[in-house]
């Protein structure tokens, strides 16, 4: 399965099981639609995202890059603190390409990208961002 979205904060790094690693993070899609008025609906859905492969990749993860992946769609389950049964949906990628986003971007552009804001022009839409 595939999945494109922007990451709403940077990744974390946990240990599972004493030696294993696992990076989590977490995306927004956004989508659109006309309703029955004509009026264009904006949707975002959030997704909790892990990969298990590299953890080293968790310092390229960062907020507002844009990613898809490729893997598979998981659950989990537990019983919280007040006895209440929870779930979530998650997706397990097994590949992850950096799109775009201020993280993602060589040196050089940043530095062009600097050289436009100190002129008063945004070399980006990243600042409407809704995250």
């Amino acid at each position: 399965m595939e999945m494109t979205g922007r990451l709403t904060g940077d990744a974390q790094v946990s240990e599972v099981k004493g030696d294993k690693k696992v990076v989590n993070f977490n995306i927004a899609i956004n989508d659109s639609y006309k309703n029955r008025d004509g009026e264009r609906v904006e949707l975002v859905t959030y997704v909790d995202c892990a990969y298990w492969i590299n953890a080293g990749v968790a310092e390229y993860l960062k907020k507002g890059l844009l990613v898809e992946m490729y893997g598979r769609v998981g659950a989990r389950a537990w019983i919280d603190k007040e006895g209440n049964a929870r779930g979530v949906v998650t997706f397990n990628a097994s590949n992850i390409k950096f799109l775009g986003g201020a993280a993602a971007k060589p040196a050089g552009d940043q530095e062009k990208k600097t050289e436009k804001q100190a002129a008063g022009k945004s070399s980006s839409d990243d600042d409407d961002l809704p995250f």
